[in-house]
């Protein structure tokens, strides 16, 4: 029923080692070990489903290899650890130790002695052991480098907090029993060498030192501990500013790199006298990063820091300081998005289908000096690498030599409505303006401009033609219309030209030696021309296209007889405005693209000989006319750029045509420009300047950053006002002092200028914020941004909120309207008939704004405490995500108008999901319908079935659709769109996580369930996943309350595109093998294409 597939892939870093995996490359992972017998580097990885494996590169196959996995590491018995996994092995590479469960060290031997039958190789992971530890709530833990005197004993060090709050050490030894009898291979710590409970209350690291000072180093806030006797006193010194240390990496044996929670990048070492004594230590400030995630020491003063809470980083440690020589993009975590831009055709009776091109996503994310705005869209991306000033509204874009040998472009020529200007760009960069070119007409618009194959020049204006000698700018000759008529249209290949002459006439002229005339045939009032076009691929063939009938005609180029004559449309108003044949796909038969002015865009295949076109498809781009524009690529195949409201790149990949979005919403017009300093750009035309930019020759997802500074925790959209509302918290730390403030900030939609801000009283936090349409006392709905807060009370110690109402002024200022102080956090917020919905402690209240104040309606008492809520305002129903008790459906009855005794207005529940689930975010996505996240990761469609025979099925919602997405869903936005009813995918929802995964949600049309959910089982045996995770189980639904096989009526959208991915014949079996339901779609072909187009919805 549903489907799921990425737009912008998770990419948070959490993990990260520096390892020999690709001789002699580096490569950034997990954790790593070494086989005696390897040259190379393995990787251990584990996953939240109890999996763990390792990997190696397969230099042959050039892929990663599962070497070895160990599945099914559960235990319901224990209670998971409170802080993330932790993964260490021993300095003499002996153990691995896991700890994954509270009270609990699971240690896999590195075998170094193959002593029996089927036994390891040497280096690999044996089989789990598991230790029983009394330390809980482990903050840190390491093994310590062993003595000379005790070499065979392995010591782990363990930092903890135990029940009384205090924060302690031990260190416990590891004693090994082998196998014997009938008892199996065991693992003990029960020898605690040391317990010391006189640790510093903010220590978080522990880093064991190396010979020959040995001993351990605690990191606190205040201080940094080193024991070397680890039972005696330890050398303590403070540090000059307080820090929370949150990773560390070594750089040397007795130096390491720390981060802590601001980004500041230190540097410590530890001073040693000369008999190996520890004297001291030196903490020095070298540069601020990113907040680390993990730290990385590569070589040469190059660390890499790996961030979850903003951009990872590469960096180089020089004596000046800190250089970030390399940004990895990172958007998590995504706290707050909105959707914007999709180009929706509301009240036009015609849909287009759906891309997530279409869409530009804005996300808040990052966390505090990280936050940041993202933009994020996917699509065909633009890197500008110049752009030309104060030209604006040019109309149209041309490339030319100077010198015909020359393979690179170096005049732009650009057209506007009165004039045409020329440019000439160096090959060291510079531009000069050219007041005059090879006799090229200046004083007018140019309509065509194109080097030939001859080396002459082609310039085509509203009132004559001209061709131009190239080498010696001389006027070779000239064509004007007798009667005075204008050109409106002209297309030239490179033997000849073809004119629109005042729309009711076409001329033709050879143009190899001069403008000598081929052909003109007039037509009347009701044949009048609407373009004209030429093209290489068929020298001798002319289209010529129509304002009225919706037609084209294929006309001889020497004699403009007509060969055929095609009808584009059953639409009598829709005209072909702009006509383009081309190779579009490598070895296939030329495309014939033709834009009409309604905003469709139809692709045809040209059989060349019988001049028969076939493989009709039609594409809704926008609203308004696309203009066409080829742009070369490699192997002679072009791809297409048609500038409309939705910039769009029409190339060819695996043998299908693919619509792709561009990163260019404001272009006008583009032409190729392969210059000298950009080859293979491109010219683009704004309704401000001209920029020339590099193009990608295909789709991937592109992400813009504004750099806030502030964690943006809330965003609201206004289209109307072209502005965002946004509420951010600031966190500042002034001596040991941290500080955290909090306001609402309006921001200007396209340049992200502040244009006000409304500060929160000290310590008050948004929670949540909405652009809504209120009803005031005139009853008119008028727009307001709504925010909801929350502080604690230090007088009654309690958590209250407020909610606030703001207005938007002419100047564009925020004014408050009012603010109600409310018990508990405002969490969620939303507006049912005008009125305000608010998701407070335990209760969902409905407010009125009368009289610049609001005025509680009704209410709701929920389970525990609500975190979401979702409104379908056509029924009034309010569903809420609960964070313990999954969802509820509360329907909203205002007072009836019929009835003058009716004044109640009630908020009551009408469904509820029964089974238990800590909801994170819900939206409406169908009748009835609703789509929910919980805390484990798992995505879940419930359905209310109000038709249901007995009030009890009626009352209960049941699941329709779950899976497991694997990671924890902050916010999901519902999208609605006109989609046609015969689209495959009906697009539904965008979700967005704290890994920073951006995924598109949709129905699956009735017609292409079987199809899509066979194809799916089909493929999922065939995928080779590290560590041989099964499909089925790795989407199944799986929380702490049940666990599934497999993932209920959700299709991974990545699965099954991965059929294009395969052979040609192992796509004929998998077809074959699906039967009917595949061949009533056209078999291979027709599975092929219906992939094509879900590939294209994200």
């Amino acid at each position: 029923m549903s489907y799921l597939a990425p737009i912008h892939r998770p990419t948070c870093v959490r993990h990260a080692v520096k390892l020999e995996l690709l001789r002699p490359n580096e490569v950034i992972l997990l954790e790593k070990i070494r086989p005696v017998s390897s040259q190379t580097d393995q990787i251990f990885i584990g996953t939240d489903r109890n999996m763990y494996f390792t990997v190696s590169w397969d230099a042959v196959n050039h892929r990663l290899r599962t070497e070895k996995s160990i599945f099914d590491q559960v235990d319901n018995a224990s209670r998971e650890s409170e802080l993330q996994n932790r993964c260490l092995v021993d300095p003499l590479g002996c153990y691995m130790a896991l700890l994954l469960y509270e009270g609990t060290v699971t240690f896999l031997p590195l075998s170094s002695k193959p002593n029996r039958k089927n036994a390891a190789i040497p280096g690999t992971p044996g089989e789990p052991l598991p230790a029983r530890i009394s330390d809980w709530f482990v903050r840190s833990c390491a093994f310590l480098h062993p003595r000379e005197k005790d070499k065979e004993q392995f010591k782990l060090a363990i930092l903890f907090e135990d029940l009384r709050q205090k924060v302690c050490m031990s260190v416990r030894a590891l004693d090994y029993h082998a196998a014997a009898g009938a008892h199996p291979d065991r693992v003990e710590l029960e020898n605690v060498l040391v317990a010391r409970d006189d640790i510093e209350l903010g220590a978080s690291h522990l880093i064991p030192v190396a010979a020959p000072a040995y001993g351990v180093l605690v990191l606190a806030e205040t201080t940094i501990s080193y024991f070397e006797d680890l039972d005696g006193d330890p050398l303590t010194e403070p540090l000059e500013e307080a820090a929370q240390f949150v990773a560390w990496t070594p750089v040397e044996k007795f130096r390491w790199l720390l981060g802590d929670d601001y980004g500041k990048l230190y540097l410590l070492m530890l001073l040693l006298e000369r008999n190996g004594e520890v004297s001291g230590w030196k903490l020095d400030k070298i540069g601020q990063t990113s907040r680390a995630s993990v730290l990385v020491y590569l070589h040469d003063g190059y660390i890499f820091v790996g961030s979850s809470q903003g951009d990872s980083q590469v960096a180089r440690i020089h004596d000046g300081g800190l250089e970030v020589v390399q940004t990895i993009s990172n958007i998590a975590p995504v706290l707050d998005f909105t959707v914007m831009d999709m180009g929706s055709r509301s009240g036009e009776g015609q849909t287009s289908e759906y891309s997530s091109g279409q869409a530009r996503i804005v996300t808040g994310s990052g966390v505090f000096g990280d936050g940041s705005l993202r933009s994020v869209r996917s699509g065909v991306g633009l890197e500008e690498q110049g752009i030309l000033g104060e030209l604006d509204h040019a109309t149209d874009l041309f490339a030319l030599r100077s010198r015909p040998s020359s393979q690179y472009d170096d005049i732009l020529v650009i057209s506007f409505v009165n004039e045409t200007r020329v440019f000439h760009f160096g090959a060291d960069g510079d531009i000069e303006e050219q007041t005059d070119f090879k006799s090229l007409m200046l004083s007018e618009a140019t309509l065509l401009l194109a080097s030939l194959a001859n080396g002459r020049i082609v310039q085509v204006t509203h009132s004559a033609a001209r061709l131009i000698e190239s080498e010696n700018a001389m006027v070779v000759s000239e064509w004007a219309d007798q009667a005075g008529q204008p050109i409106t249209a002209a297309s030239a290949n490179n033997n000849c030209l073809v004119l629109a002459i005042g729309g009711q006439a076409v001329v033709t002229f050879q143009i190899n030696e001069e403008l000598k005339f081929n052909a003109r045939q007039q037509f009347d009032e009701e044949n009048q021309v609407s373009c004209v076009h030429m093209s290489n691929v068929d020298p001798g063939t002319c289209y010529i296209g129509f304002w009225q009938g919706s037609s084209i005609r294929m006309a001889d180029v020497a004699t403009l007889q007509s060969w055929r004559k095609f009808v584009m449309s059953d639409d009598p108003f829709s005209v072909p405005r702009s006509i383009l044949l081309i190779q579009l796909l490598a070895g296939e038969k030329p495309t014939l693209i033709v834009a009409m002015a309604n905003g469709e865009v139809i692709t045809f295949s040209v059989d060349l000989e019988s001049r028969l076109l076939s493989s009709k498809k039609v594409t809704v781009l926008g609203t308004q006319q696309a203009n066409l524009r080829a742009i070369p690529r490699q192997d002679e195949v072009s791809s297409v750029f048609a500038t409309c409201e939705h910039p769009s790149l029409i190339y060819g990949s695996g043998g299908y045509i693919v619509y792709s979005a561009v990163t260019a919403e404001n272009a006008t017009s583009v032409c190729a420009f392969n210059s000298e300093l950009c080859p293979g750009a491109i010219a683009v035309a704004t309704p401000e300047d001209v920029r020339i930019a590099s193009v990608d020759t295909e789709r991937t997802t592109h992400v813009q950053t504004l750099h806030v500074g502030e964690l943006v925790r809330r965003i609201a959209y206004s289209p109307s006002l072209k502005a965002f509302g946004i509420g951010t918290i600031h966190r500042s730390l002034s001596g040991t002092i941290e500080t955290v403030r909090s306001r609402f900030r309006l921001v200007d939609e396209v340049l992200f200028k502040e244009l006000d801000t409304f500060d929160l009283n000290e310590e008050e936090l948004v929670e949540s914020a909405i652009r809504a349409d209120i009803s005031e006392d005139s009853g008119d709905l008028v727009e307001r941004f709504v925010v909801g807060t929350t502080y604690k009370d230090e007088e009654q110690g309690e958590v209250k909120g407020r909610i606030l109402v703001f207005a938007v002024t002419r100047e564009r200022t925020l004014r408050l309207i009012t603010a109600l102080p409310v018990n508990g956090a405002c969490r969620a917020l939303g507006c049912i008939d005008g009125n305000i919905v608010a998701a407070l402690m335990r209760t969902v209240v409905i407010y009125a704004l009368r009289s610049a104040h609001l005025q509680k309606l009704c209410a709701y008492r929920t389970p525990t405490h609500p975190v979401d809520i979702a409104i379908h305002a056509p029924t009034n129903k309010i569903a809420i995500a609960d964070v313990m008790k999954s969802i509820s459906v509360a329907t909203y009855i205002p007072p009836s108008s019929t009835d003058p005794k009716s004044t109640t207005y009630k908020l009551v529940e009408t469904a509820r999901h029964f089974q238990t689930a800590w909801c994170t975010a819900v939206a409406h996505v169908g009748e009835d319908t609703w789509l929910t996240s919980e805390s484990e990761g798992n995505l879940m469609v419930l359905y209310q079935d109000t038709n249901a025979l007995s009030a009890d099925d009626r009352y209960r919602l049941r699941v329709v659709s779950e899976i497991r997405l694997g990671e924890i869903v902050n916010r999901i936005r519902p999208l609605s769109i006109q989609t046609p009813l015969s689209a495959p995918v009906l697009p539904k929802a965008v979700i967005a996580t704290v890994e920073g995964g951006v995924y598109f949600v949709g129905f699956i049309g009735p017609a292409y369930l079987d199809l899509l959910m066979r194809l799916q089982s089909a493929l999922a045996p065939l995928v080779e996943s590290l560590g041989h995770v099964p499909f089925n189980s790795y989407r199944a639904f799986r929380n702490k309350v049940r666990e599934e096989e497999e993932p209920e009526r959700f299709v991974d959208g990545e699965l099954v595109e991965s059929f294009l991915e395969l052979d040609a014949r192992a796509q004929e079996k998998i077809v074959k093998n699906l039967g009917r339901v595949a061949a009533e779609k056209g078999g291979v072909d027709g599975v092929k294409e219906l992939l094509e187009r879900l590939r294209r919805l994200h």
